[in-house]
């Protein structure tokens, strides 16, 4: 009997997992204090921003479940205040600043149930769009000099964080 409950609670750990089958590579990026996870898609030559991914509709950031950020203690975003803790990231783009958005509702899947949840949001600030001086392949997600850096096609997206 101890077998068969074991080997449930065993399956019913493995089935959400299953059933949400992860299409693109993932990676972590970490500077001192924020650690960003997200899927990274391939642009394939398809036309990305305003075209696969519309302008102006909550976007996840990446692929597969919705990206999500860490900061290990308090810090700041877009020169706004953050609590130390971990947010779903998501994105409004458009051609000339997107819009970012940190939300306490974890483990979403895509941006399918973002209107579900944007309640939750904790924070909305405005990130300038720049181009990026060669085509990026896979969306990237970096930390450098004090920003957070979003690149995918022609398209980047910065903004501050501590």
């Amino acid at each position: 009997m101890r077998s068969l409950l074991l080997a449930l609670v065993a399956v019913s750990f493995m089935l959400p997992a299953c059933a949400q089958n992860r299409k693109s590579p993932h990676e972590t990026v970490s500077s001192d204090n924020v650690s960003v996870t997200y899927g990274r898609p391939a642009k394939k030559g398809r036309d990305i921003f305003g075209a696969l991914v519309p302008y102006g509709k909550v976007w996840r950031a990446g692929a597969d479940e919705a990206t999500e950020i860490t900061f290990k203690k308090d810090g700041s975003l877009g020169g706004q205040p953050v609590k130390a803790g971990t947010y779903t990231l998501f994105v409004i783009p458009n051609e000339k600043e997107w819009t970012i958005i940190l939300n306490s509702q974890l483990k979403q899947w895509g941006a399918y149930e973002y209107e579900k949840h944007k309640d939750k949001d904790v924070l909305k600030v405005n990130a300038p769009v720049g181009k990026t001086s060669a085509p990026v392949e896979n969306f990237t997600i970096r930390i450098d000099g004090g920003k957070l850096i979003m690149e995918w096609d022609s398209t980047q997206a910065s903004v501050p964080v501590s």
